[in-house]
Formats: C-alpha cells, sequence, structure tokens
C-alpha cells in the first residue's frame, strides 16, 4: 500500500470599512497547502486513520496510536510518529452535537503538541474543527508504544458524542 495525501486550508474574509491600507475595503487570504508523498521523512506519511468515532457521555475515547488502531484495510497502525490531525466535533452526517470535546490527558498520553505536564487542548465547541500538521522531519511528536501513545478525546457531560478524527502518521 501506498499513501498520498494533501492538506489545504484556507481563510477568507472580507471587511468593510476605513483601515490603514487607505480604502474601504479589506480582503485578506491566509492559505497552506501541505503534500505529502509515502515514506517516513519530511512532507511524508505511511499511515493514515480516517473514521468516526463516538465517546459516551461524560467519558473518554482513548485512540492508542501504536498497535490498536486500524486502517481502511484492516491493517494495523503502529505508528512512531504522528504528522497530522484533523478532529471535527460532528459527524459525518452533519447533525449537531451538543457536548464539547477536549484532547489530550490520558494515562500513557501522546504529548507531542501539546508537551508539558498533563496538558489538553479544549474544549472544542460543538461544530468546533482542530487541524494540526507538522510536515517536517519530526512531525508533531514522536510516538512510544505502552507509555506515550493514547489521544484521549473526552466528551463534557449531557450526551454521547460523535466526532471525526484523521491521523496521518509515519512507521519510522
Amino acid at each position: 500500500m501506498t499513501l498520498s495525501a494533501e492538506i489545504k486550508v484556507a481563510l477568507s474574509a472580507l471587511q468593510r470599512g476605513d483601515n490603514a491600507f487607505g480604502g474601504d475595503r479589506f480582503a485578506p487570504r491566509i492559505e497552506a497547502l501541505m503534500q505529502f508523498a509515502d515514506g517516513t521523512g519530511s512532507n511524508q506519511a505511511n499511515l493514515l486513520y480516517a473514521g468516526e468515532r463516538t465517546v459516551a457521555d461524560g467519558a473518554d475515547d482513548d485512540v492508542d496510536l501504536s498497535g490498536a488502531l486500524a486502517d481502511a484495510f484492516g491493517a494495523t497502525i503502529a505508528a512512531a510518529e504522528v504528522v497530522a490531525l484533523l478532529l471535527i466535533n460532528a459527524p459525518i452526517s452533519g447533525d449537531p452535537n451538543t457536548t464539547a470535546l477536549t484532547v489530550g490527558g490520558a494515562a500513557s498520553p501522546f504529548e507531542g503538541f501539546l508537551g508539558g505536564t498533563d496538558p489538553t487542548l479544549g474544549p472544542i465547541p460543538p461544530g468546533g474543527v482542530v487541524l494540526l500538521a507538522g510536515p517536517g522531519a519530526a512531525g508533531l511528536g514522536a510516538i512510544t508504544a505502552d507509555t506515550a501513545d493514547e489521544l484521549r478525546i473526552a466528551n463534557g457531560s449531557g450526551a454521547a458524542n460523535t466526532y471525526q478524527l484523521a491521523i496521518l502518521a509515519r512507521s519510522a
């Protein structure tokens, strides 16, 4: 199996009124394009997990990044480093969630982009999106099987939550 991936992100805005640029219109566009070839080096990834997951009311979904997830073809993913993570706090159907999610805080945490002692990212409100990507040689962070390989997605209280998760990773 080979993998190629592309991440596109853009923000376009239009604001009207007097501004420092002398006109009555300000229309910034900020964008990034990352392309990943198959492999384990810079601008490469060779593992992909993409799926819809459900976490119970007030519960945690501990996503094991090394040896428990399966890709679309049923092969077990044993990641050595994460390259990109996309979390959408909404199911594929688009039906709204009613609870916020928090990333981090597992017993054997992958901290990569979080750093520090027991850090978390969130709350990510219903409909919220988090995208993190590190195309360089180190990616977003290294994974150590059994001691630093869990990505916890914690659900607030009030209802079960179905969210979308995509992870690009490298096996070495």
